[in-house]
């Protein structure tokens, strides 16, 4: 079944275009990548489905959502979805967390807001997904600020809230980016066995082709607010059509071999 259909979305700022035609579907449970380079679109598109466009963008097009057109509706209809039925992963999660509020707070905020959990049971709520999501002695952990933990840690209490009520669809913009790679490693895992367990939609966004490899099954190659190539990832992988995705492939091969010269050196 589809669950996100993208029809010639189109999003410019004044005369600029910025995204130009964009078609894409994802069905219920996939894993579907966006890559591309910087000014590519690729981030853009997620906000543009969730309506998180600044207010000098002109969007048109249409963006489907289990069947409900979602191009058109106010903030408050947007936001019943947001942190509900479509959870998001941000890439630097220090930016995105609440500086001044518990972790815990944060994680059983989503709970509160769209499941009416009281106080206490969303923190009993907050413990069990602070486990759930592999960090260490959560009961300690989730009266802690963000400050206090490490990058690994805080993207961990990000993905916490992202599903922490079960959303259809999960949005993740380049979520290990920041991250070293001992711990890139173990974010992807994670989320890759998350969605599993619970059937739901990925749509991850990066610019590192061998990022992709290890959470999607199909891939969408974005340049210029365009779709240059869609195909599965083996296909992308071994037979890529379009030189810019040849490019992309070239590059992850040059940095896994650097990782590889560096981990020898050690």
């Amino acid at each position: 079944m589809t669950l996100l259909e993208i029809e010639d979305l189109t999003v410019r700022f004044g005369a600029t275009t910025v995204l130009d035609g964009i078609d894409l579907t994802l069905d219920a449970g996939e894993r579907l990548g966006l890559i591309g380079g910087s000014g590519s679109g690729k981030s853009l598109t997620l906000l543009t489905i969730l309506g998180l466009l600044p207010e000098n963008a002109v969007a048109s097009g249409s963006i489907r959502f289990a069947g409900r057109e979602l191009r058109g509706l106010g903030d408050r209809q947007l936001s019943a979805l947001r942190g509900d039925r479509i959870g998001m992963v941000f890439q630097e999660p220090l930016s995105a967390l609440n500086p001044l509020m518990r972790v815990g707070a944060q994680i059983g905020e989503p709970l509160r807001l769209h499941r009416g959990l009281t106080r206490k049971q969303a923190k009993a709520a907050a413990i069990s997904l602070a486990e759930r999501v592999g960090l260490p002695d959560p009961e300690h952990l989730v009266r802690a600020y963000p400050h206090q933990l490490s990058g690994g840690q805080r993207q961990r209490v990000g993905i916490a809230m992202a599903i922490a009520t079960r959303p259809a669809l999960l949005l993740a913009d380049e979520p290990t980016t920041a991250l070293d790679v001992t711990v890139q490693a173990e974010i992807l895992d994670l989320l890759g066995d998350l969605v599993a367990e619970e059937g739901t939609a990925l749509l991850f966004v990066t610019h590192d082709m061998a990022v992709l490899a290890k959470v999607v099954s199909r891939v969408i190659v974005m340049g210029q607010g365009r779709v240059l190539e869609s195909g599965s990832l083996e296909t992308l992988l071994h037979a890529p059509d379009h030189p810019y995705t040849r490019t992309l492939l070239d590059l992850a091969r040059a940095a896994s071999f650097r990782r590889t010269e560096s981990a020898v050196a050690q």
